[in-house]
């Protein structure tokens, strides 16, 4: 699979297209939306933290979990792997009938178990749910046997960015992919019969890692949020098809270089935690990667002021990493960053306890 920036260029809209998008979503954000924007800062309550390179991983692309066993799921070029608690990493969903990543950023998602009502079915624990982002726009399921199938159709000509799964419940428990095309971007809710259905239509362009916000993050609790690389912007979907602003952090922003990778913070850290994030390796990108997954481990992430339930983003371009608090206001802090050559992909994931 392609992973130089040229690939990037030729699979994502223009920034031209992205900015009047933006310039259309104003008028959306206008009417009735609320939202506070808050400038980050380099200081925190100690140094800046950094990223460590915790193990090489050719192509890797994203991260999710902790699973029912505490292994985390690690997305790469070749196929998908399961980090174990000790560190090891284990070929997963590699044999017949088994997983082969589409072309692009195939990023992916892990469900909860939840039956939904009024589909009649099912989602199941640990099910790996894949985009194939440009060819073939969809979503592919793996099970936990490590058998693949396809589960969703998405209209051809999209460009699928980003992926979560609604623990929380707005969304009615469902798959919430986002698609952009001609610079705007579309939200689908799937159920776990993979029917879609367009929740917000003409938003700005969003990309990269997307998570729906645990219940203590103030007015955005319960909303899907992702961010926009090009213009630094973070925002919040809202299951009605509302489309608010959270926050527009004072860093850099621009192609393969702004705001990338989102994460919440669990309720609760204890030191063996940690938090993954995918440094994928991209020559001719203004950072070239290094092939790595790297990690954070949970102590620093206390001692830079992170509660559980912030939102922690990294930008695409050497790691920088943001802690964001909503209450009735919220705040954004600079913590941190990774290695100079970072060119960090996907979400922002957490580990078991």
């Amino acid at each position: 699979m392609p992973t130089s920036s040229a690939f990037h260029r030729r699979n994502r809209p223009s920034p031209s297209l992205g900015l009047r998008a933006l310039r259309r979503s104003r008028a959306l954000l206008a009417v009735g939306a609320v939202f506070f924007v808050a400038g980050a800062s380099a200081a925190g309550p100690n140094r800046e933290i950094r990223w460590e390179r915790f193990m090489r991983v050719p192509g890797v692309l994203d991260v999710a979990g902790p699973r029912a066993d505490g292994r985390m799921v690690v997305a790469a070029a070749g196929g998908l792997s399961l980090l174990g608690r000790t560190g090891s990493l284990t070929r997963y969903a590699r044999g017949p009938g088994g997983y082969l990543p589409a072309r692009g950023e195939t990023y992916i998602a892990l469900s909860r178990a939840r039956r939904l009502r009024s589909a009649g079915c099912s989602f199941r624990r640990d099910d790996v749910y894949a985009l194939d982002p440009v060819d073939h726009p969809g979503v592919t399921v793996v099970a936990r046997s490590g058998k693949a199938r396809r589960f969703a159709d998405l209209p051809p000509g999209s460009f699928l960015s980003t992926i979560a799964y609604d623990g929380v419940g707005r969304f009615g428990y469902r798959l919430l992919v986002t698609a952009i095309v001609s610079g705007q971007t579309t939200l689908y809710a799937i159920d776990c019969r993979g029917r879609a259905t367009v929740v917000v239509h003409g938003a700005p362009r969003v990309e990269g890692g997307a998570a729906v916000a645990p219940s203590g993050f103030g007015r955005f609790a319960g909303r899907l949020i992702a961010a926009d690389e090009l213009t630094g912007r973070i925002y919040a979907f809202g299951a009605r098809g509302g489309l608010r602003l959270v926050a527009s952090p004072a860093i850099s922003a621009g192609s393969d270089i702004g705001v990338e990778s989102i994460g919440f913070a669990p309720r609760s850290f204890t030191r063996p935690q940690a938090a993954y994030l995918a440094d994928l390796a991209a020559p001719g990108s203004p950072t070239t990667g290094s092939d790595s997954l790297l990690r954070m481990p949970a102590d620093r992430l206390v001692r830079s002021g992170v509660h559980g339930g912030d939102l922690v983003v990294a930008t695409e371009a050497r790691g920088v990493t943001l802690a964001i608090r909503c209450r009735q206001r919220c705040s954004v802090r600079r913590i941190g960053r990774a290695l100079d050559a970072t060119h960090a992909e996907g979400h922002i994931a957490f580990s078991a306890p």
